[in-house]
């Protein structure tokens, strides 16, 4: 998805709702099951992957001390 489509699909979305960040994954290899692990929002941010097509957006999301901890290592290692 890029950042059009995404600014489209939220421009159609109550601006007071709440935006979450659904991590879907498998809960055991070999089985079908599921779980959804659901995270607020609590940053976006630019990121260039080395030999990369350019920048993506990443939405970043998880348990608080978590993202604090990733943000403050983020900011440090982009100066």
């Amino acid at each position: 998805m890029n950042v059009r489509e995404l600014i489209d699909i939220l421009r159609d979305q109550p601006p007071d709702a709440e935006v979450e960040l659904a991590v879907v994954a498998p809960v055991d290899d070999d089985d079908e099951d599921i779980t959804v692990d659901r995270y607020l929002l609590e940053g976006v941010l630019p990121w260039e992957d080395e030999g990369g097509d350019g920048i993506v957006i990443w939405l970043v999301g998880g348990e608080e001390d978590d993202v604090d901890s990733f943000l403050d290592n983020y900011d440090q290692d982009d100066q």
